[in-house]
């Protein structure tokens, strides 16, 4: 069985079972909603405990339930601007605020990147008399360049 494979048996489960993410990442507990969906969305790895219990919810095989523990392949999306809407929407907000970003974190912290790796998110609903708003906050470790 492939990852993207087995993410469809996992969507297919999640279905079957309706169930949500946060029921999900309740269940398999030791890390954010975001970062259980990731996994079993084949962009992060579990723990091995984490992915026993993932495993057993979702009623996946051992074999597929290893796969879940293993370092993935990440970046899933296929080349060029993503065509499903949401996500096109934060393809979106890198083009036109990307050089902002940029420009903004490097004259504050130097040459350098905020890390992907060494980081945080959360997402959040906010109510809103004219509609309901996603809150999204990243925290990423600043990383310099290193002069050599």
């Amino acid at each position: 069985m492939t990852r993207a494979e087995l993410t469809e048996k996992i969507l297919d489960a999640k279905r079957a079972k309706n169930l949500t993410w946060a029921a999900i990442a309740k269940r398999v507990g030791g890390a954010s909603p975001i970062l259980v969906t990731a996994a079993l969305l084949g962009q992060m790895k579990m723990t091995t405990a984490q992915a026993r219990k993932a495993g057993a919810l979702l009623g996946l095989k051992a074999e597929e339930t290893k796969m879940l523990a293993e370092v993935p392949y990440r970046g899933s999306l296929p080349p060029g601007p993503p065509t499903d809407p949401l996500i096109y929407r934060f393809y979106e907000l890198v083009q036109v605020y990307g050089t902002t970003w940029k420009e903004l974190i490097q004259e504050e912290f130097g040459d350098g990147i905020m890390s992907a790796i060494d980081f945080d998110m959360t997402m959040e609903r906010l109510p809103d008399p004219k509609g309901d708003r996603v809150k999204i906050t990243m925290s990423g470790k600043f990383l310099p360049y290193k002069v050599y």
